[in-house]
């Protein structure tokens, strides 16, 4: 499994137990992993970083050149030495990457499930390079609720507003599956059991939260005349939950295209949104939580044993090596974990 190097700090300082898997050693994962500690925001985290120590102690070495941002020494950190077969360059995924940010996901997990650590932030990978190292996953996602013996995780996307205490919260009823598919895994007790995890995530901070779910078709069918799920099973299967859950406000479903307009606002400043919103599709969640918050939103798994947090974007291998990558989400992602796991 690796050597362990450097000191593990004590189970009970300030958000040291926080597991890091280092994604894939050709992207951004790195930098901004080393941006991200070295920010003051993250003053206090002494995290477990999984992965080849000597590969990256060159890329700490090589980014003091070019970094727009002060990185954090990799001689400071503990690190779970799992090194890598072959040189790395920088923007130039392959198999052996895909095997090691396969393996370092695989060894993260298990230092949170064995109680080391608490909660797991996990850097960009690439799908392609995990299929072509013969790890036919959709995603980490995945991965990690096999690893659990979870049916299924889910992914929520959360981000604080700027300046202000409003947190935006989106869960994506389903995630990593062509769009033509989404119809038929679509099921009155998908949609509920959905509900009942963002719920509980949203009920961390409010009693008593306001939740929207966006409707499948466009204007959230036209009452049958643009697509029949709104009217057939969407809208009774959320007057059951409702019925269960008196005290929440349910909205919905609202058409997609006007139904994150209240985010908006909400991000702009005027005033709070809701507490959550529903989509029933990867993308129709993804884009309005990336126009409003791209560096700031982080993709959190519910339905797992521990938190798992990561930053909403990818590998960036078109400026890996540069120095340039931004931080802002992978720190996002680490404050979240310590304030939430």
């Amino acid at each position: 499994m690796g050597v362990l190097t450097g000191v593990l700090p004590p189970s009970n300082s300030h958000g040291g137990d926080l597991a890091i898997a280092l994604g894939d050693p050709a992207g951004i994962g790195a930098e901004v992993i080393l941006k991200a500690l070295a920010h003051p925001e993250a003053a206090g985290l002494e995290p477990v970083l999984v992965g080849c120590r000597r590969w990256l102690e060159r890329e700490y070495t090589a980014l003091r050149q070019c970094s727009t941002a002060p990185l954090r020494d990799p001689a400071d950190l503990a690190i779970l030495d799992l090194p890598l077969p072959e040189p790395v360059q920088a923007g130039h995924s392959t198999p052996a990457c895909g095997h090691a940010g396969f393996h370092w996901l695989t060894a993260a997990a298990e230092l949170v499930q064995q109680g080391s650590c608490r909660a797991l932030v996990t850097a960009p990978i690439s799908k392609a390079s995990w299929h072509a190292a013969g790890h036919p996953y959709p995603g980490q996602t995945e991965r990690l609720a096999e690893l659990t013996g979870v049916a299924e995780a889910s992914m929520l996307f959360t981000a604080r507003a700027p300046g202000g205490r409003w947190r935006f919260n989106t869960l994506l009823a389903t995630t990593h599956i062509p769009l033509a598919s989404v119809p038929g895994a679509l099921t009155p007790q998908r949609l509920q059991h959905q509900l009942d995890r963002l719920l509980a995530f949203c009920q961390r901070f409010s009693a008593n939260p306001t939740v929207v779910v966006a409707g499948l078709n466009p204007h959230a069918g036209e009452e049958g005349q643009l697509g029949e799920e709104e009217m057939q099973w969407i809208i009774p299967a959320m007057g059951d939950w409702q019925a269960r859950h008196p005290d929440v406000t349910l909205i919905g479903p609202l058409p997609p295209d006007t139904c994150w307009l209240s985010a908006a606002s909400a991000w702009q400043g005027d005033g709070d949104g809701p507490d959550g919103y529903l989509a029933l599709y990867h993308d129709q969640g993804l884009i309005p939580v990336k126009l409003l918050a791209f560096d700031a939103a982080v993709n959190t798994t519910l339905g797992l044993p521990f938190l798992r947090t990561s930053p909403d974007h990818g590998t960036g291998f078109a400026i890996a090596g540069r120095g340039v990558a931004r931080p802002a989400s992978m720190l996002a992602a680490l404050t979240t974990a310590r304030d939430l796991g």
